[in-house]
């Protein structure tokens, strides 16, 4: 009912594709008309569209039209529309202005009236001479078929793995480099699998500039774990002590007490120096990552952002988590690592040199303890949560009675070596006392040297188990370390960062495409672009239209290099963008899209976003571009003039008014090439005349580039390329494309309001 089964039925997984997020793998009008499924599907008795097809071209607009009709039968419908075209052959069409009806009635009855409707239908109308209509049946074949437009995409998990080629050049930034000169490091290499080591030596590099915090906190851990053997020794002396009587047994108590008092102190000291050094640095890694990890975001170029795993919510889902994870191979982890390293060897130095025979049975039942410990730690933290993890990957679809199955078995199955690492420690203490006491009553061993092994070996080696408790941690981190630093080594193919390329100061703006193909970097086989071929000279106002899916937007996406073409050159003045460094080729570009992005700022600041780095603007200036998109005497109306905020998303202002704030925003930069992608679409009637007013003003004297569905907003454009299957397929003005009567002839029809058209 929705028209979307005849295309669904030419992808490779049929109902199955996936289509990305917000759709991205799918034209506008083949999600509309997934959108009209997905409604009609419960069989409501009530269907209301908002601007249903406010964003599609005239063939899909047709098509869903069809479809929205479809499924109106039997139903009340209501339909926003600013698109008048395509509510003619409603019921009563019913006029609004500040919240008031002021009209009623059919589309006859109220043309006939001659009042507000009328006049929307004549802001909406074309200038079209031709009253002949011939040839119509014949002008069919020009245009795409419902079935033509069906392209079939391919899913990312179909693609095999692209590489992307490096390019060699200095990726300090002018615009960055005022920020953190640690963004730029210099790491260079593309290995995604790097060790623990490797990845500590890598983050080491970037924690470089906390190294004398670092220094004193690894020192400080080295210390506190050599502190262990010290206190074997203390506590053997007392347990010596004890053996004594008298006056003897009071003056070596006191004196051991005290030396444990200096002993708590040093302890106290140390491990304050630990936590504080180790934390501090680690915090500042924390935000030193986190800083250059969203600025290598920035960095890449739009293919990166077309991949599923590199979705918005993936890549802050990694900025926030983590990030954060990398401690688990520094700060506190980092220095507990040390310590427990220091103090096995060192306690294992001191109990050699105090007793080697006993030393030599504990150290052989030590990693029995050490084992034990770390799979207890393991499987009662993490191992049974790891395999549930798989079960639930691999089974997610699937009952959960067998995963549930699994995580029992699991948890039975952790039981034993967690149950097992709680009683080896008392196995291993009365080894150690067995064996202690036979050398103690061979005379071989006094007490002193008893304890003091026992206290160096087991009960230092027994700590050791603490440590695999962060065994999960650094799971976590080195995964999250691999991705880390894989982003910040990767260098996209259309680097911002490069200072190579050939800088201009000023163009004049003569654009040329010759014989480009092109194809989405994520999409191989899906070709978008196939020879095209168009110029633009300077200051023409040049509109491109046709079908969705045709490469209107991928060519202003390539003007702009956010995608290298695959085969052809661009130009701009006789010079491949291709070897122009892309941020001085931007600067001279300036582009306004369908959606208006202003952010929770004032109008002020929401404009200034748009001037070039280092560029003095002035209240004048401001005013000018304001002007220009005629927007300057709303603003000046508010209360708060140009220091009202406009809120999240610009919502305090409407959709007129946040496009001409965009508008200004993009002269503000006074670029000489001007790219307009369906930046009226969304509009109602009345603000699109006065948008379409602002960018008439706005294209004056710069080469304007628009992609335009409603085709009344580029009828008196310079010159108009229709585009097909990735190709130019007619070019002229309105009128030498009406004379022709081809596929811009036929756009025409469809989009007429006059009654002859009912």
């Amino acid at each position: 009912m929705a028209n979307a089964h005849e295309f669904i039925m030419n992808f490779p997984d049929k109902y199955e594709t996936m289509v990305g997020e917000c759709g991205i793998l799918l034209s506008g009008g083949q999600k509309q008309r997934i959108a009209i499924a997905r409604a009609i599907i419960k069989d409501p008795k009530i269907l209301l569209l908002d601007e249903a097809t406010s964003a599609l071209d005239t063939q899909s607009e047709s098509i869903i039209q069809n479809a929205l009709d479809k499924a109106s039968k039997g139903r009340t419908t209501v339909v926003i529309a600013h698109r008048l075209s395509t509510i003619r052959n409603a019921t009563k069409i019913i006029v609004m202005n500040k919240g008031v009806i002021v009209e009623s009635g059919t589309h006859k009855e109220l043309m006939d009236k001659k009042e507000v409707y009328f006049k929307l239908v004549e802001n909406q109308q074309i200038k079209h001479t031709l009253k002949t209509q011939e040839n119509i049946n014949i002008l069919d074949s020009f245009t795409t078929s419902p079935k033509d437009e069906v392209t079939p995409l391919f899913t990312i998990k179909e693609i095999n793995d692209h590489q992307v080629n490096h390019t060699t050049c200095d990726s300090s930034h002018p615009i960055l480099a005022k920020q953190k000169i640690d963004v730029e490091i210099g790491l260079n290499h593309n290995n995604h699998n790097n060790t623990v080591l490797e990845l500590i030596k890598k983050i080491i590099i970037i924690d470089r500039f906390e190294l004398l915090m670092l220094s004193i906190g690894i020192i400080s851990s080295i210390i506190n774990g050599c502190m262990n053997p010290i206190f074997a020794i203390m506590y053997a002396n007392i347990i010596q002590v004890f053996s004594k009587t008298g006056d003897t047994l009071r003056h070596e108590i006191h004196f051991w007490i005290l030396i444990l008092l200096v002993y708590s102190l040093m302890v106290f000291l140390v491990n304050f120096i630990q936590n504080v050094t180790l934390g501090f640095s680690s915090e500042k890694l924390t935000e030193r990552i986190r800083s250059m990890f969203f600025a290598s975001i920035l960095r890449q170029d739009i293919s990166f952002f077309d991949e599923e795993n590199h979705s918005v919510g993936v890549l802050t889902s990694h900025l926030s988590l983590d990030v954060t994870y990398i401690n688990g191979l520094t700060g506190v982890t980092l220095g507990n690592l040390l310590h427990v390293t220091a103090m096995i060897f060192s306690s294992v130095i001191v109990s050699f040199i105090v007793g080697w025979k006993l030393t030599l049975l504990c150290l052989c039942s030590i990693p029995i303890m050490i084992i034990a410990a770390c799979e207890g730690a393991n499987n009662i933290r993490t191992v049974a949560a790891l395999t549930c993890e798989n079960n639930l990957w691999e089974r997610y679809h699937n009952l959960l009675d067998e995963p549930m199955h699994q995580g029992i078995k699991n948890a039975l199955l952790a039981s034993i070596p967690f149950a097992f690492a709680n009683c080896v420690f008392f196995l291993i203490v009365a080894l150690a006392f067995w064996y202690g006491s036979i050398l103690f009553i061979n005379d071989e061993y006094e007490l002193k040297k008893m304890f003091t092994v026992y206290n160096a070996i087991v009960m230092g080696s027994a700590f050791t188990g603490y440590f695999f408790a962060y065994a999960p941690d650094m799971v976590k981190a080195k995964f999250a370390s691999n991705y880390i630093m894989s982003l910040l080594e990767r260098v996209p193919n259309i680097d911002i960062w490069c200072q190579d390329g050939k800088k201009i100061k000023t163009i004049k703006g003569h654009i040329k495409v010759s014989n480009v193909h092109f194809h989405y970097p994520t999409r191989f086989n899906i070709p978008v672009l196939q020879g095209i071929n168009l110029e633009v000279k300077p200051g023409q106002y040049v509109a491109l239209v046709g079908p969705s899916g045709c490469g209107k937007s991928t060519i202003i996406n390539l003007i702009e290099r956010f995608y290298q073409v695959t085969n052809g050159t661009i130009t701009i003045d006789e010079i491949d963008i291709a070897k122009m460094n892309v941020n001085n080729l931007r600067e001279h570009i300036a582009h306004v899209s369908q959606e208006p992005s202003l952010y929770d700022m004032t109008i002020k600041e929401n404009i200034l976003l748009g001037r070039l780095s280092g560029q003095d603007i002035t209240q004048n200036d401001l005013e000018k571009a304001c002007q220009e998109a005629n927007i300057h005497e709303f603003i000046v109306g508010l209360p708060n003039g140009y220091d009202t905020f406009v809120g999240g998303k610009g919502i305090q202002l409407s959709g007129g008014q946040k496009q001409r704030i965009v508008i200004a925003r993009a002269l503000i930069r006074n670029p000489k090439i001007l790219l307009l992608d369906e930046a009226t679409s969304a509009l109602d009637s009345e603000s699109e005349k006065v948008v379409q007013n602002a960018l008439d003003s706005a294209a004056h004297g710069r080469t304007t580039l628009a992609i335009a569905h409603r085709l009344s907003t580029i009828q008196h454009a310079d010159i108009i390329f229709v585009m097909k299957d990735g190709k130019v397929h007619e070019q002229g003005t309105h009128q030498e494309l009406l004379e022709l009567q081809g596929i811009y002839y036929m756009m025409i029809q469809r989009q007429l309001l006059g009654e002859s058209n009912l």
